[in-house]
């Protein structure tokens, strides 16, 4: 009993590779006879797993999508992959508490050995702390339905709340092209058909209204894939470029390794004991004379000079604010 338990399970792990198998194969890669196949796969069916016969010369058998959810086997590479995804990859949605008790579930069929591992890799997802005006986490049906029109190239049109400081909403119209996540946020990349231009929007703030509209011929991308238009976009740039619009090099009094951790994405480069050269970018250069401001130490710009002017109209604009201080 218990060699025909282990040949059926592993009977299961084949049919679960995205591919048809003939019996032949089967046969030959588990060691038994073709007619044992045919016994094995009636009892997997007994056991509701759906597995199509194939017809033509050579026959076969594919596993197919069932009614429900059927028992499945992951190796141990892929069993430790589920489980680091289930611990980070529900961030910010509802889902979360879903995802948790799915993380339990599977711990608890885990041997010892595979046990261990995810111990080790215990993680914890942090949401950054809510701010005013930030609004829920992202309900799962709100992405189901978003990811339901992007499948099936259809056109989107949403209820957009307002972000803070602003007084009403809108409806919008547009073709959605990719959901992507980017530091703890959900958002929809999407062709804005009122403004006629790529937008990104966050999910938290879209309340989708059906039906949906016609099927698009979805456009490209500006920048060549998701991740460098939304890196490109987050920068203040047009999509087509990853680069930060203003970059500036300056020499801090300060050790490289008390720079390099709070530096982000510049490149720290050490001078001496107590001197480093800091290259940093920002999306303006008022922004990036106030980020190199941050660090508590005396600054010589080396370049450009749309950096030293910043510099001044900052210094300005603090010598005005420290007048006007209320005593």
């Amino acid at each position: 009993m218990h060699k025909t338990s282990a040949r059926l399970l592993a009977l299961l792990s084949l049919l679960q590779t995205p591919r048809d198998w003939s019996g032949d194969d089967l046969a030959e890669r588990l060691g038994i006879t073709s007619r044992t196949v045919r016994r094995d796969i009636d009892r997997l069916r007994e056991l509701d797993y759906p597995i199509k016969t194939l017809k033509g010369p050579a026959g076969g058998y594919r596993l197919e999508a069932g009614t429900r959810l059927p028992p499945m086997l992951f190796d141990d590479g892929q069993a430790v992959a589920l489980a680091v995804a289930l611990q980070t990859a529900a961030a910010g949605t509802t889902v979360a508490e879903d995802a948790g008790r799915a993380l339990a579930t599977l711990r608890q069929v885990m041997p010892p050995r595979l046990r261990h591992r995810i111990d080790l890799l215990h993680l914890t997802a942090v949401q950054p702390p809510a701010t005013a005006g930030d609004a829920h986490p992202v309900d799962a049906q709100i992405l189901t339905d978003l990811s339901r029109a992007l499948h099936a190239r259809e056109e989107l049109r949403f209820d957009y709340a307002p972000g803070p400081g602003a007084s009403a909403g809108d409806v919008r119209r547009a073709q959605p092209h990719h959901l992507v996540t980017w530091r703890h946020r959900w958002y929809l990349v999407a062709w804005d058909l009122h403004r006629e231009d790529w937008r990104t929007f966050r999910v938290d703030r879209i309340r989708p209204r059906t039906p949906t509209g016609p099927r698009f011929t979805p456009r490209d991308l500006p920048g060549g894939s998701v991740s460098a238009f939304i890196t490109s976009r987050f920068r203040g740039n047009d999509g087509t470029t990853t680069d930060w619009p203003c970059r500036g090099e300056v020499v801090l009094r300060l050790p490289a390794a008390d720079v390099a951790p709070f530096a982000q994405d510049g490149i720290v480069k050490e001078l001496g004991p107590r001197h480093c050269r800091l290259l940093l970018g920002s999306w303006s250069w008022i922004g990036l004379a106030a980020a190199i401001g941050r660090f508590d130490t005396d600054v010589e710009v080396i370049g450009p000079p749309q950096l030293s002017i910043a510099f001044g109209e900052l210094a300005d604009r603090y010598a005005r604010a420290a007048r006007t201080a209320s005593p």
